[in-house]
């Protein structure tokens, strides 16, 4: 009975009865007509009782998060393993997930430019090599005389937790204020933070003036912080911001400093790496000119969409005064259609005339209003709207003449210049996850290294290499990690699924599979073949719910659902061991 999945009477939708016995440990096709019940029988039956049981045999308090499951309409299923279900509607629609982070393979690839990556300056391109003391010392007695700052030591960086022991030995050290999340406290105040949230805090090492003969109690302030905040320390400015030098590394030309790597500034999910302008997302959502006109053939009384027609609802007069009064001020015609209006003119009217101003007249029931001022612009203004409304029926409509464009500050790479200035060879981490996955393998194994660098990255290497090869061997080599997951098509998301399981490395798992074939080449089908034998191999039980006819036949044994669809469906046809020389019904 171990080695068998024992099923009585499966009744699920158009089921009838079904009394079935399926082999553990072994590769096993359900075949049949669309319609027939295979999906039925391997996911609404099968996999829906594993599921079930797995959920009944948590405790009452996590159950409660996860809501009763129904149990699937059959008699008793015998000798059922955990169960994973691989389909085609697991494609995450989340726009900050990659092909890279779903298969986990971009955390390899952050620890490893964490661990042996060179950074250079993202002004002069120069090598930033660490900073000493002195210089720091030296950068910071360049401001002028009078100056007053603060000495600070940035004890946590955007980490979750209380902090209430860090606090009481900070006390006991003789500090007596602490800066957190930008607000200023006494460290003999009560401070109760949210551990759940992530912080920001800042020891107030030394306040000083700047003076001449400050050099020496500056060098033993900004050691004191360094000592405390692993090698780093802010220097804010009263009334002019604040600079963050490292020890670890620092362009001494552009005054750019660095903190000691880590892999967590390699992740655009994460705000130590991530873009403050897209929030490492790498698009941003924006009003398109050519949704505001769509037409340029019309003038623009009525070519111009959204911004006379949103809130300005009378007959479009303060949107006509405005247009008029622009054009009266320029000397323009607005009588022609928009494609034969002056580029400058245009320019002006859908973004703004700047600090220049205009003399508007607008004329409506209740008299005549004159005043003087500079025109936002149509498209500014209608940007200014989304982000000030609080109606979601108006954010939809402004969203309907907004588009994805790439983020001016980084262009789609998703994470701050200074990070992508860190390269590993000649390339930045977004380079490298532009690339192919197969071009990836081969850059990686001809990467030219010390031995030093090639020591710490060895185990990286290796999992990295192990994990790429086993995309390029479902078919996806063509794939960058950089890929949205939302774009792939559902073979795609199935096939990568797959690979990441046989890099889990399990054993003893029911894994049921729908059509896995399904986008790909024939000439690919040997590698799918290949990975799912493999998958069976580490002693694991495979259902796919196929009509491939190579599959059926690398399959141990076929399951035929039939005869027909639907009602006149539901029943084993037949079952047998499969193999070319042995197939038989």
């Amino acid at each position: 009975m171990n080695d068998k999945i024992i099923i009585k009477n499966a009744k699920e939708h158009n089921l009838k009865n079904i009394n079935l016995e399926i082999p553990k440990d072994k590769l096993v096709v359900i075949t049949g007509l669309s319609g027939s019940g295979k999906s039925s029988l391997a996911f609404d039956t099968i996999y829906a009782e594993g599921q079930r049981r797995y959920v009944e045999s948590l405790s009452s308090y996590a159950r409660q998060f996860l809501g009763i499951m129904e149990k699937p309409n059959v008699e008793s299923i015998e000798g059922l393993s955990p169960a994973i279900s691989i389909d085609q509607k697991t494609t995450s629609k989340n726009p900050r997930s990659t092909v890279g982070t779903v298969t986990e393979i971009y955390d390899y690839i952050r620890l490893l430019y964490a661990r042996i990556g060179v950074p250079y300056c993202p002004n002069c391109g120069k090598k930033i090599e660490k900073q000493t003391i002195d210089q720091i010392i030296d950068s910071v007695m360049e401001y002028k005389e009078g100056t007053k700052i603060q000495v600070l030591a940035p004890v946590v960086r955007a980490k979750k937790g209380e902090y209430s022991k860090l606090f009481a030995n900070m006390q006991k050290e003789g500090f007596v204020r602490v800066r957190i999340d930008g607000e200023m406290y006494e460290l003999t105040d009560d401070i109760e933070l949210d551990r759940n949230k992530k912080h920001n805090i800042d020891i107030v090492v030394d306040r000083l003036v700047m003076k001449e003969d400050i050099r020496n109690r500056l060098s033993e302030s900004v050691e004191t912080a360094m000592t405390h905040a692993g090698n780093l320390v802010k220097i804010d400015v009263v009334g002019e911001g604040e600079k963050l030098f490292s020890g670890n590394y620092a362009c001494p030309d552009c005054n750019i400093s660095f903190e000691e790597l880590t892999p967590r500034m390699f992740s655009f999910n994460n705000p130590m790496g991530a873009c403050p302008e897209c929030t490492g997302i790498g698009y941003l959502m924006r009003i398109d000119e050519d949704l505001v006109i769509p037409d340029k053939n019309k003038t623009l009384y009525d070519g111009v969409k959204a911004f006379g027609s949103s809130t300005m609802k009378r007959g479009d007069t303060m949107a006509k005064m405005y247009f008029e009064s622009i054009a009266k001020h320029y000397g323009i015609d607005i009588k022609k259609p928009i494609k034969k209006l002056p580029h400058e003119f245009l320019d002006k009217i859908l973004y703004g005339t700047g600090n220049e101003e205009i003399d508007f007249e607008y004329t409506s029931a209740s008299g005549t209003r004159k005043f003087t001022s500079p025109f936002e612009g149509v498209i500014p203004t209608l940007d200014r709207r989304y982000r000030e409304t609080k109606s979601e029926g108006m954010r939809y409509f402004y969203e309907m003449y907004m588009s994805d464009s790439p983020c001016n500050s980084c262009h789609g790479a998703r994470l701050k210049k200074e990070v992508l200035s860190v390269k590993i060879g000649d390339k930045n981490i977004n380079e490298l996850t532009n690339m192919p996955i197969n071009k990836i393998k081969n850059y990686l194994a001809n990467l030219e290294l010390s031995k030093k660098d090639k020591m710490i990255a060895e185990l990286i290497f290796r999992e990295l290499n192990m994990r790429l090869q086993f995309l390029i061997d479902v078919g996806l080599e063509y794939l960058t990690l950089s890929r949205s997951s939302g774009t792939l098509s559902g073979g795609e998301a199935q096939r990568i699924r797959l690979a990441t399981q046989i890099g889990s490395g399990l054993s003893g798992v029911l894994y049921i599979l729908d059509e896995p074939s399904i986008g790909l080449h024939q000439r690919d089908n040997d590698k799918l073949l290949e990975t799912l034998k493999k998958l069976r191999d580490l002693g694991n039980t495979l259902i796919v719910v196929e009509h491939d006819e190579d599959t059926m036949y690398a399959a141990d044994q076929i399951i035929d659902i039939g005869p027909g669809a639907g009602r006149y469906g539901g029943k084993v046809v037949a079952q047998r061991n499969s193999g070319r020389n042995k197939i038989n019904f």
